[in-house]
């Protein structure tokens, strides 16, 4: 059997990792690549129905006749009765405040003068104890609290892509908005929370 002509001769490497000796690394080589990183993501039948409605200022759920549940965001299976959802159901764009919290820094550690104020809003129309998380605007932080009754605040149609982000907020029903002097603007704060309890 005649001898291969590249025998003893070691394999070109052509992929994978490539190490740099401690010359090249503290001489600055860059090793530069380009990453292609489109994806598509499918939101299933429940979630990309939810994402429509919204798109079309409409809040839907699915109703499970199990266990007598209407269920936001909507799932096609029942978590509790282990069974199909049974039907569409449009709930109203209010509800009640169930729990909040006022955030004065940001996810990126900036300081805030007017707090953020993310909550969890249980719908009117849904079961009790199924809320939403969004934000609260237009609103006295001071005025905050549990039980509080809002409304959802929704982008202009044209501007609405089927995301949870087409309610720009929820602003109270009743009372407890911002007066016009802060409505939509900053307003200083003074002093800090334990500082005002501390003069009580």
């Amino acid at each position: 059997m005649p001898a291969r002509k590249d025998a003893g001769t070691p394999p070109q490497r052509t992929s994978g990792p490539v190490s740099l000796s401690d010359s090249e690394f503290r001489s600055g080589i860059a090793v530069e690549f380009a990453v292609d990183a489109r994806y598509s993501w499918d939101a299933g039948v429940a979630i990309g129905g939810y994402l429509d409605g919204l798109k079309d200022g409409k809040i839907l759920g699915r109703s499970c006749h199990g266990c007598r549940r209407i269920l936001v965001p909507p799932r096609m299976f029942c978590e509790q009765c282990f069974r199909p959802t049974d039907a569409w159901v449009r709930v109203k764009d209010t509800g009640t405040v169930n729990t909040f919290s006022l955030a004065y820094i940001t996810w990126d550690m900036r300081e805030l003068t007017d707090p953020d104020i993310p909550a969890v809003i249980d719908l009117d129309g849904a079961s009790p104890g199924i809320g939403i998380m969004h934000k609260l605007g237009d609103v006295d932080p001071e005025s905050v609290h549990t039980g509080m009754r809002v409304r959802a605040v929704w982008k202009p149609a044209a501007e609405r892509e089927g995301s949870i982000l087409d309610i720009a907020y929820w602003a109270p029903i009743d009372g407890a908005r911002k007066g016009p002097a802060t409505r939509g603007g900053t307003t200083k704060r003074s002093g800090s929370k334990a500082g005002k309890r501390g003069k009580r």
